[in-house]
């Protein structure tokens, strides 16, 4: 049984090294590390083209019929910070500035969940921010001045 787990080991540490190829008849004897990796990478491959951030964004202002400019300048985002976003399909974008530009297109509960989700962020439901702009994406409060207000009123950071 030590032989077994030493060589397996020793599999695994000259994988990790690189002396050894995925394809090596050595692993053999371990398939599930051969199918581990094939399915990482796999997973990888498929999924590591576009940003889907930045292709919701602009299905989203397409689908309101807006024009950019309406887009950044309803909620004070620079214009070169869009014009970054739109060009750039390897940029994220701070949580802050995807509800920006939620509140700007007046988004529903499902709509900016799934936005900031294409940036891997959330809006959870155990502090007084989140909860309050969950609030406002719930109620149509979409009014930059307003949400601000809301969240003063909680001692949470504001929106710029």
């Amino acid at each position: 049984m030590n032989e077994k787990l030493k060589k397996y080991i020793e599999i695994n540490l000259l994988l990790e090294a690189g002396w050894l190829d995925y394809n090596d008849a050595a692993l053999d004897e371990y398939p599930s590390i051969r199918t581990s990796y094939k399915t990482i990478n796999t997973y990888i491959e498929d999924n590591k083209y576009g940003n889907i951030f930045q292709k919701l964004l602009f299905e989203y202002i397409d689908k309101k019929g807006l024009k950019d400019s309406d887009v950044y300048n309803k909620v004070n985002i620079d214009r070169r910070l869009f014009s970054k976003i739109r060009s750039d399909s390897n940029y994220h974008p701070s949580k802050e500035t995807i509800i920006l530009l939620g509140l700007s297109l007046e988004l529903n509960e499902e709509e900016i969940e799934k936005l900031l989700g294409s940036s891997s962020y959330f809006l959870p439901k155990n502090n007084y921010f989140d909860l309050i702009i969950r609030f406002c994406f719930i109620e149509g409060i979409y009014n930059l001045m307003d949400v601000n207000e809301l969240l003063e009123e909680y001692g949470c950071k504001v929106l710029y």
